[in-house]
């Protein structure tokens, strides 16, 4: 079994209950999905914009606030896949303007992470194609719906 520690940087994160519990499902998910071990590792901070802006600066040369951002780590024995961070702000917003429920934005940003630190990739249409029905299937499986369906 992998072990998921889910770390709450940001007070807005408590707010939705069992929230840490259905990320660490979301991320087992996605772990078993994408081939990687069993007993792999990672790590989910549930931060704040600003956290992320500062990660995204630092480390992508972007400054501003994203919702999403992966760490992979190096290759090692102890199973360790990596760092997610998520920012609460931004994923709010993302949530309440696709008409989402947080949670299961949050969950379907945790999948996307974790696919991330897999080795999946969407920057190239080539990659996007494979890499989103992917994440679909994962959540279909966790009861969420298909995040990139446009609702007319």
């Amino acid at each position: 079994m992998s072990a998921i520690t889910v770390l709450v940087d940001d007070p807005g994160w408590r707010k939705p209950r069992g929230l840490t519990a259905r990320l660490r499902q979301a991320a087992e998910a996605a772990l078993r999905a994408s081939g990687l071990p069993a007993k792999s590792r990672l790590t989910v901070l549930l931060s704040s914009d600003e956290k992320l802006k500062g990660l995204n600066r630092d480390f992508r040369g972007k400054n501003k606030p994203t919702n999403v951002l992966s760490f992979p780590a190096s290759a090692n024995r102890d199973g360790y896949r990596g760092d997610i961070a998520i920012a609460h702000g931004v994923a709010l917003k993302e949530a309440e303007q696709s008409g989402k429920r947080l949670c299961d934005h949050a969950s379907h940003l945790v999948v996307h992470g974790v696919l991330h630190l897999a080795g999946y990739d969407h920057e190239k249409d080539r990659d996007a194609r494979v890499m989103e029905p992917l994440e679909v299937r994962i959540l279909k499986k966790l009861g969420i719906a298909d995040p990139y369906k446009v609702v007319a």
